[in-house]
């Protein structure tokens, strides 16, 4: 049941990414500097356009093939996959949970990362400098879902251990 939560959260993030992206997307300048020089200002840059389309299909790949296991899990795609996730286990449940909201996660850190490049190409007096705040807290939040993952795993190899 938690994973139907997990869903809600991966939907939520699908959704805030679309309408932040397209905020963002209509305040950038023609050309977008991702990178600073010494002085502060855009040094590298590229076209509106070649930003958003790679921004989308970062975005696109990385959700399709994260929600994929999850997607086969729930439909029980082969016999090996029916048996090592069977309806009704615990495990199950964890594990749709865990890839539906490691999906949510990602999209939190593409949204994260799209509005620090926003605050880097805005006028200063728009929007401040810009804060990297939210990029130092991707990655312990990538750790906690690693060491989470490693958690459910143990506890399932554990499972299978003693069950033989």
């Amino acid at each position: 049941m938690n994973h139907r939560f997990a869903k809600a959260f991966h939907l939520i993030t699908v959704l805030a990414f679309i309408v932040i992206f397209m905020y963002i997307y209509s305040g950038l300048p023609a050309m977008v500097g991702f990178e600073l020089n010494e002085d502060g200002f855009a040094h590298g840059v590229m076209d509106k356009n070649i930003f958003f389309y790679i921004v989308i299909g970062i975005f696109l790949v990385l959700n399709i093939l994260l929600v994929t296991p999850a997607k086969l899990i729930e439909s029980g795609a082969s016999p090996n996959i029916k048996r090592l996730f069977a309806k009704g286990d615990p495990f199950r449940d964890q594990m749709l949970t865990w890839i539906y909201s490691f999906v949510g996660v990602i999209n939190v850190s593409i949204i994260v990362v799209v509005m620090y490049l926003f605050q880097l190409n805005g006028v200063m007096e728009e929007t401040g400098r810009p804060s990297g705040v939210g990029l130092y807290i991707l990655p312990v939040l990538f750790v906690v879902w690693t060491v989470i993952l490693f958690i459910l795993l143990t506890r399932k190899m554990k499972s299978v251990q003693s069950t033989k």
